[in-house]
């Protein structure tokens, strides 16, 4: 394919047939057939809720802080990618404990091993999800904040619906082999939700491990190492497929830029839905009790 002639989706419509040859049935088929084993860790988000971050922590736990990797996703494989990726699910890892992201929810997800669930404010998803998806799968200027929000984040994206996803996982809470964690709570108390971690996946971390692993997931470090958390392994395998020119500039670790402001109609819609799923089936009148109900469980 003569990547000259490549343009980037003008529209959602577009965006979406092109999404179409992102993820192939046989590499979703291997994902959905995988046999974990117990120690094995998943880092599952509904997509931009705190997934790199989590995978940099898992992985700095346990390596000690090794940064000796081209891109994160080579050393903690997206699981429904790495067939299309060329990255063997199976294999062994650079340590142990094996690690993986996944944006399946619970049903979904293959049992047995140890899952960690990052859950975030819906309000700053679509935000991260506009600026991540516009310069990469879609063309700047072509698609309006506002549209993004009520015709694609509303709708829901291949990984469904925020709210459904939330939903899937909220059961999970209290389990042995599952772990819940704002993504909030990491940046307001990291130290201490690394050190949850560690905790979680089987790790004996030493003082030293945590603080390395807790300074190597802040924001200033890895916006230093951005190229090592930039999703180029996904775009050097599947942007051509999916008729996207190389060369994308997406936001993935935030920027100095204008942030996307969510309007009163979008809020409202936002909250509207809200109550609606979570709300109705949980009682949680917004994000800040459902995790005000998280932190006290924990």
């Amino acid at each position: 394919m003569d990547a000259a002639k490549l343009t980037r989706p003008t529209s959602l419509a577009e965006m979406r047939e092109r999404f179409q040859r992102f993820r192939t049935p046989e590499g979703t088929k291997r994902a959905l057939a995988f046999k974990p084993r117990p120690s094995d860790v998943f880092v599952a988000t509904y997509p931009k809720s705190g997934t790199t971050w989590m995978q940099q922590i898992v992985h700095g736990l346990r390596t000690g802080g090794s940064m000796a990797f081209d891109e994160i996703t080579e050393v903690v494989p997206w699981i429904e990618m790495g067939f299309d990726m060329g990255i063997d699910i199976e294999a062994e890892q650079f340590a142990n404990p094996r690690a993986f992201k996944s944006h399946l929810n619970w049903e979904d997800l293959p049992k047995g091993g140890r899952n960690i669930y990052v859950i975030r404010d819906p309000k700053d998803v679509v935000v991260s999800f506009y600026n991540f998806m516009i310069g990469w799968y879609l063309e700047p200027g072509s698609v309006s904040f506002e549209t993004f929000v009520n015709d694609q984040f509303c709708v829901g994206s291949r990984s469904g619906r925020y709210w459904e996803h939330v939903l899937s996982w909220w059961p999970t809470r209290g389990r042995d082999d599952c772990l819940l964690v704002a993504y909030e709570d990491l940046k307001e108390t990291p130290r201490a939700q690394v050190m949850r971690v560690a905790e979680f996946i089987g790790l004996d971390a030493s003082d030293e491990t945590i603080d390395i692993a807790t300074r190597q997931s802040g924001f200033e470090f890895m916006k230093a190492h951005e190229h090592q958390f930039d999703d180029h392994l996904v775009a050097q395998t599947r942007d051509e497929i999916c008729g996207i020119p190389p060369g994308g500039a997406s936001s993935k670790l935030g920027s100095g830029g204008v942030r996307p402001q969510l309007t009163s109609e979008l809020n409202a819609k936002l909250d509207e839905i809200w109550t609606g799923t979570i709300g109705s089936e949980l009682g949680f009148a917004d994000y800040s009790a459902l995790r005000g109900s998280l932190n006290t469980a924990s």
